[in-house]
């Protein structure tokens, strides 16, 4: 079964949001959608504490890394999520874009990365909806 579509989920510093979309997208979506991910500042390593996060809902994303963002990681994605990078990131005729405003979890405890992992899980869950309607 090939994708149906590509996804790219990209915040300033790969770490957390984008990670967490990115997570819950490849779990839910089963192998239908092809799942990147990247920041325009990408840090060393994953947040922690969206590490716990998401595995408190049974999801590892322990093993992923940061990634820069690529102008061909844009080019190659049929949506291209983003979440508070600003204009770094290119803009592509034909493309759909989505700019979803979620608070960056970086410096913040479980109780809040909670809630942010929350409001990213509903969101994947209607975009997948959106993509998978008459697939």
């Amino acid at each position: 079964m090939s994708p149906i579509a590509t996804v790219l989920f990209v915040c300033v510093h790969n770490a957390g949001r984008s990670q967490m979309a990115a997570g819950f997208l490849e779990h839910l979506a089963g192998g239908r959608v092809d799942v990147r991910s990247a920041g325009s500042e990408p840090r060393d390593a994953l947040n922690p504490v969206a590490v716990e996060a998401m595995a408190e809902v049974g999801i590892d994303i322990a093993a992923y890394s940061p990634k820069i963002l690529t102008t061909d990681a844009v080019r190659e994605a049929d949506v291209v999520i983003t979440m508070g990078c600003g204009d770094t990131c290119p803009i592509f005729p034909g493309k759909r874009y989505e700019d979803w405003e979620l608070t960056d979890p970086a410096g913040q405890g479980i109780e809040t990365v909670r809630g942010i992992r929350d409001e990213i899980r509903a969101r994947v869950e209607a975009l997948l909806a959106e993509l998978t309607a008459g697939h």
